[in-house]
């Protein structure tokens, strides 16, 4: 006699925030044959999603019946007040997976607020922008408690090439907050490297062709370095998003008693090209205000 076996069924997912990289995360969860509900703030962001999941009218209403529910809005700000305005509309067992940078203490917050509403958290800061998101190629830095594993493993599938579970809800995003570090760093020296061949008179295009292929090399300074010599500033990652992370480095540091050296100057040259209204551009938009 053959034992027979019950498959698993596949989870219905629930996707808050169709920005930049909610939307891509949503379509690639849908073309992995799961059920799809999005719900983001301005309906219009949401309604290209149409063809692949049901766009609810609140967040309540994609929530409803869910059994992974996936956050990516902007700030600690922003997700506590949706997760809280749906408040026990979250089914029996179900799994919230906050995807969002919103550093040491949002983390912990955000697991209160998890508590009063009574869902099981994962705090799952990504790595990768727009076209990761959109290719389903991001690095998930997972954390949380390990029986929710099994739950978000599809999901997790369908949206990064890497998964790392990095310890309890909150280490991801001290993980993401070192990674994020690097990025800004990165970003801004660019962006001084290019502005002081300009004012010494040579092709900025020099110093990326000196570092080409080298040590000193990586394929995020040609790519940005290329963008900002281009002009070419279509959000990847929001300038206003990165302004608001370095200061989420600065608030974790201060916290663990670490003295920054140069993440309050790239904080403050973010918060001067913000200031002059690039803030919905990409990070490489910087450069404009060197």
């Amino acid at each position: 006699m053959t034992e027979s076996t019950t498959a698993t069924p596949a989870p219905v997912v629930a996707v808050l925030g169709t920005g930049i990289m909610g939307a891509g995360m949503a379509r690639n969860i849908a073309g992995a044959g799961l059920e799809v509900r999005v719900w983001n703030r301005s309906r219009e962001k949401a309604e290209p999603l149409a063809d692949v999941a049901t766009v609810a009218e609140s967040a309540a209403e994609a929530v409803a019946g869910a059994d992974v529910v996936v956050s990516m809005l902007f700030d600690r700000e922003a997700t506590a007040t949706v997760v809280r305005g749906i408040g026990d509309g979250f089914a029996d067992g179900a799994v919230w997976v906050q995807c969002s940078t919103v550093g040491v203490e949002g983390a912990a917050a955000l697991a209160e607020v998890a508590s009063e509403v009574g869902v099981t958290y994962v705090d799952a800061p990504v790595l990768g922008t727009r076209k990761p998101a959109e290719d389903g190629t991001l690095v998930m830095l997972a954390s949380g408690p390990d029986e929710a594993r099994d739950a978000v493993a599809p999901v997790f599938d369908a949206i990064s090439s890497r998964v790392m579970w990095v310890g309890p809800a909150g280490d991801g995003q001290k993980v993401k907050l070192t990674a994020n570090a690097w990025v800004l760093t990165v970003v801004e020296g660019i962006a001084e490297s290019l502005t002081l061949a300009r004012d010494l008179g040579i092709d900025p295009a020099l110093f990326l062709e000196a570092v080409s292929g080298g040590a000193m090399d990586a394929p995020y300074v040609q790519l940005k370095g290329k963008a900002m010599l281009a002009e070419q500033h279509a959000p990847s990652f929001a300038l206003s998003g990165g302004l608001k992370d370095a200061g989420l480095i600065l608030e974790a540091a201060h916290g663990a008693g670490v003295d920054l050296g140069i993440m309050p100057a790239v904080r403050e040259h973010l918060a001067r090209a913000v200031d002059a209204g690039h803030g919905d551009l990409d990070l490489s938009a910087t450069y404009l205000e060197h």
